[in-house]
């Protein structure tokens, strides 16, 4: 049995870290894990400009402290400006757009509402390199939430993919076996990341014993053979596929309230609870490149040269950390960040 793990220190390829006070409180627990994180851009008000996001990285470099480096990226809205984009870029402020449906999600309301609004954005991005980040839900009230990734595969994502064959594509926070298949099936262009609560938690879990609100997030948690699915997809050793937690901390009024916000405050503890899984499927010799080498190799950055290294011991999650509910608060976990 593996008693301890070394590996290149990790990336999160996908972490709300807010503003303000929150912004403040949470980057650190991200910090403390990894070397480098894509934020997103999902502020009020969303950041759109090349001036603004300069100014929320440094932000976010003062509240982080040193050795976190913030990769930025572009909130896409109907009228974002493709000039605009490629100054960003050019300029080293970008790394990558986000294409939020207008309304998937919190703070989505000034995202797209048709993807032809977009397209002379998404045409400069596939001339420039530049990553687009999707949040792959449709918003039409005739879907069923619970199928609004599976739908958008079809009405949007497998277009896009066909119609810009040199764009590179992250679809985030997968849910589904139908994306998990998709993306595996799909050009080296594509790639996906995955949270460790999709991992983790079947929709079940969002009423195990009454309503469990700490478990809601966008999208939100599926039937067990999907989870299943985005599990094997994690561990499966494909490069297509690489850690993005979507660690989306809200006060704990907002989530246990009548209306409660979607998001899981995962950063505290991620790695351990990705390792763990790993653990249990017999892929501790995969979590490096599911951890730190596969989301750089997608992105054309170097991985890290420092390391890192995990012991095996039991971790307890508290209930509480800065007045926020974590991921899996109250529980243990076999691992621990040395």
């Amino acid at each position: 049995m593996t008693d301890t793990i070394t590996i290149r220190r990790p990336d999160d390829w996908h972490v709300h870290l807010r503003d303000g006070d929150m912004l403040a409180r949470v980057a650190p627990y991200s910090a403390r894990q990894f070397a480098r994180a894509i934020v997103m851009p999902n502020l009020k008000p969303p950041v759109t400009t090349v001036v603004a996001a300069s100014a929320y990285r440094e932000r976010i470099r003062a509240a982080a402290g040193s050795g976190f480096e913030p990769l930025m990226t572009a909130y896409l809205t109907d009228s974002i400006d493709p000039d605009e984009l490629a100054r960003g870029h050019a300029e080293g402020v970008w790394v990558a757009a986000k294409l939020y449906p207008a309304g998937a999600t919190t703070n989505s309301d000034s995202g797209v509402t048709d993807i032809a609004n977009i397209r002379p954005a998404l045409q400069r991005m596939q001339d420039i390199g530049m990553v687009l980040c999707v949040h792959g839900e449709v918003t039409g009230e005739e879907v069923d939430v619970f199928d609004r990734e599976a739908v958008f595969i079809d009405r949007i994502l497998a277009p896009l993919v066909r119609d810009y064959p040199d764009l590179r594509i992250v679809l985030e926070h997968i849910t589904t076996r139908d994306a998990a298949q998709f993306v595996a099936a799909a050009p080296a262009t594509v790639a996906a990341t995955i949270t460790p609560q999709h991992m983790m938690l079947g929709r079940n879990a969002l009423f195990a014993g009454g309503l469990r609100p700490h478990h809601y997030c966008l999208p939100v948690l599926k039937r067990e053979e999907h989870r299943a699915a985005v599990r094997a997809a994690a561990t499966s050793g494909s490069a297509k596929f690489f850690l993005g937690t979507d660690s989306a901390p809200h006060a704990r009024a907002d989530k246990e309230s009548d209306c409660g916000c979607a998001g899981v405050f995962n950063a505290p503890f991620a790695l351990e609870a990705y390792l763990q899984m790993f653990d249990e499927d017999g892929a501790i010799d995969r979590f490096e490149a599911f951890a730190s080498l596969n989301g750089p190799a997608f992105y054309g950055l170097p991985p890290n040269e420092a390391r890192i290294t995990l012991a095996r011991r039991p971790t307890g999650v508290p209930p509480e950390v800065d007045g926020l509910v974590p991921f899996l608060a109250g529980g243990m976990l076999d691992w621990a960040l040395a």
